[in-house]
């Protein structure tokens, strides 16, 4: 089954061609940073107008470099959320109107499942039962999965994620957009131990996360240093190597504790935050202390990305599942409530 994915949750418009006997046969990823960079973040109504003016163009690019012509699929997967309402409308009527026009069934994928689903796409994909780390700007969670659908939360985060932490970190450092990826390369010349940042929730029992205190002990390490005179580029960097340090500590702990508890022996890290060089590298560690499996998708793969949707709409749709013509999504979308495909 040849499925076209579209993603368009937030701010990548991203198209992909999966075919379920050859794998994937092309994808393309657009990203808006250069849009949003000036104003410092995703503005909402500017992203989905740009979804509209690069979607059909990479429609069209994506099927020439799969070598289909329009309409030589056997489905359409967009995503349906969690994501921006705009920008995820534009998606649903994009995929709807082609599966309509197509004569081919539609269906809305949910976006964490696609990022939990994107390890798949590699060559040595994980096997069913696996623990999956979703961590990314808007979500950051441990879910214990037994199969496409059969999620069961293991713990999230009360407050921020831990890519919203780094983002508002970086701003707080002065950092641009997007603030992430920026303060992943500003730690690359920190200095080790020049500051101690606290590893939240990890002396209590549970898998919950909390990285809301990370930033404000950022806030106020900046700000003493600035009072001292002393915030120089260098001290800036020792400041992002030791916030950096205690994000990838804490998910490291508590990926450790999810293993244990579950006794699960694979780990499957997904989102965006999991192509943090860092993180991957304090990860393969754990593998090999822990005697466990660690599977990450390419780092093309972490981010938005057509891909995802498309590998998982196909497993969906191969199950017989498919929507009708509304162009109903849900910028809030619980993934635990989806349920398994139907056999």
């Amino acid at each position: 089954m040849r499925v076209l994915g579209i993603e368009t949750s937030c701010d990548e418009t991203g198209v992909a061609v999966y075919d379920s006997d050859r794998g994937l046969l092309a994808h393309a990823l657009f990203s808006q940073v250069g849009l949003h960079e000036a104003y410092g973040g995703v503005v909402p109504e500017l992203a989905s107008r740009d979804h509209v003016r690069k979607l059909l163009p990479l429609v069209t690019e994506v099927l020439a470099q799969a070598g289909l012509a329009a309409g030589e699929v056997d489905g359409v997967a967009f995503t349906a959320g969690p994501g921006l309402i705009g920008a995820l409308l534009v998606g649903a009527m994009a995929g709807r109107s082609l599966a309509w026009a197509w004569d081919v069934p539609a269906i809305g994928v949910h976006h964490m499942e696609g990022h939990l689903l994107a390890p798949m796409l590699e060559d040595d994909p994980p096997a069913f039962p696996f623990v999956a780390l979703l961590v990314s700007g808007g979500h950051t969670q441990l879910v214990a999965v037994q199969g496409i659908g059969r999620y069961r939360l293991l713990g999230e985060s009360v407050d921020d994620a831990a890519g919203e932490a780094f983002d508002k970190t970086a701003k707080l450092l002065g950092l641009g957009y997007p603030g992430g990826p920026a303060l992943a390369r500003l730690a690359m010349q920190g200095r080790p131990g020049k500051f101690q940042f606290p590893r939240p929730m990890t002396q209590k029992p549970g898998l919950d996360f909390s990285f809301s205190g990370l930033k404000t002990h950022a806030l106020t390490t900046i700000r003493e240093a600035e009072a001292s005179g002393s915030l120089d580029e260098q001290t800036r960097a020792d400041i992002a190597y030791a916030f950096e340090e205690a994000v990838i500590d804490t998910l490291a702990i508590k990926c450790r504790r999810a293993l244990e508890e579950t006794g699960l022996s694979c780990l499957v890290i997904a989102g965006g935050v999991s192509a943090n060089v860092r993180l991957r590298e304090q990860l393969q560690q754990l593998s090999q202390s822990m005697g466990v499996q660690v599977c990450l998708p390419r780092p093309a793969f972490c981010t938005d990305n057509g891909a995802m949707i498309a590998f998982a709409g196909c497993q969906r749709l191969m199950a017989g599942e498919s929507g009708d013509l509304s162009l109903a999504v849900r910028p809030r979308w619980p993934m635990t409530e989806l349920s398994p495909p139907a056999a």
